[in-house]
């Protein structure tokens, strides 16, 4: 849908005007609806209240939920039951966990109030580029958010699509996310080995070839490239990652279902070793080849300054009277 076009109307109530949600209400209404706006900041917000802002919409109402996952979430699903009456929907927008929307669904049901759940891809870029939608709900409740879907959704014939029942929207947001903490992960590493080997003059010069004729361009390359332009080696940024949830509920995914998922998973891990300045993991691993070999050991850093260089500890009397070697050819076992 090109920016400038305007689709039939519709009055949609919007609740979260975050990055997200500010986004999506100013896509909505440069395609023509009709949007009101709730948002705990007051500099944001259309109406001062849930209750206003489902006083403000025709029936059947429709009200798009953009709040933070878990607690957040269920506890407006829980306020707007109060609110709306039958023939009225709830779509949860956010990063919500497929079994909440079950739950949801469930408390709605004896209400007549429908629910779909929609995962959202796009971030920042969404207001120009559009926004991939995953939504899962009942065919006529869907009908009812259409306009907003064909409003947010990028130009051309992809980027939307109904998943399924009820929690298919959340669960295939969720494994996108698994699978896009694989490829971040497979870029990271890439870039690392080149920075790394004394032979490539240019890193981001090669990244930044891929982007065209290659079977690995992408979006997500697109952005490391840039990432790069904008801090050369990125001395910027710390080496630390955080997991929003997606990844992990994909890999608890493949468990429950007998599904191995060996590349998300590594992605998964490689995040909370970031937040490690020092890894107990590791140093009982250098401990224990220490013991059975007597491998090299590096000192813990002293308060303000490095550790010292790789030292070849001496092996303890009990390590030797359990017959481990005694020197650094010693391999392992």
């Amino acid at each position: 849908m090109p920016r400038t076009a305007r689709l039939t109307g519709m009055d949609i109530g919007l609740i979260g005007l975050g990055k997200m949600g500010g986004n999506m209400r100013e896509r909505m209404r440069r395609a023509g609806l009709t949007v009101v706006g709730y948002d705990r900041n007051p500099d944001v917000s259309d109406v001062d209240s849930l209750a206003a802002l489902v006083e403000a919409l025709p029936s059947p109402k429709v009200v798009w939920v953009m709040v933070p996952a878990g607690d957040p979430t269920r506890a407006t699903v829980k306020e707007l039951s109060g609110l709306l009456g039958e023939g009225d929907v709830i779509v949860d927008g956010g990063n919500s966990r497929w079994t909440d929307d079950i739950a949801n669904a469930e408390l709605l049901a004896p209400l007549g109030i429908g629910y779909v759940d929609c995962g959202v891809s796009g971030g920042v870029w969404g207001l120009e580029n559009g926004y991939a939608l995953m939504y899962g709900g009942d065919p006529a409740d869907i009908a009812k958010v259409q306009p907003a879907f064909d409003a947010l959704k990028p130009e051309g014939d992809f980027g939307a699509v109904h998943a399924g029942k009820v929690g298919a929207g959340h669960f295939s947001k969720m494994v996108h996310n698994g699978i896009e903490y694989a490829i971040m992960q497979a870029y990271a590493e890439g870039w690392e080995l080149l920075e790394k080997v004394d032979l490539t003059d240019n890193v981001t010069e090669v990244f930044r070839s891929w982007r065209e004729g290659t079977v690995i361009r992408s979006w997500l390359l697109d952005l490391m490239v840039n990432a790069l332009d904008e801090d050369p080696g990125l001395q910027q940024i710390a080496g630390y990652a955080e997991d929003s949830g997606e990844g992990r509920w994909t890999v608890e995914a493949g468990i429950d279902n007998a599904v191995a998922t060996p590349a998300i998973t590594a992605a998964l891990y490689a995040r909370f070793v970031s937040r490690q300045d020092d890894s107990p993991t590791m140093k009982a691993i250098a401990a224990m080849r220490n013991q059975f070999g007597g491998h090299a050991v590096r000192s813990a850093a002293p308060k303000g300054g490095d550790a010292e260089g790789s030292t070849g500890a001496e092996q303890s009397e009990a390590a030797r009277q359990a017959g481990a070697g005694d020197d650094k050819a010693h391999g392992e076992s």
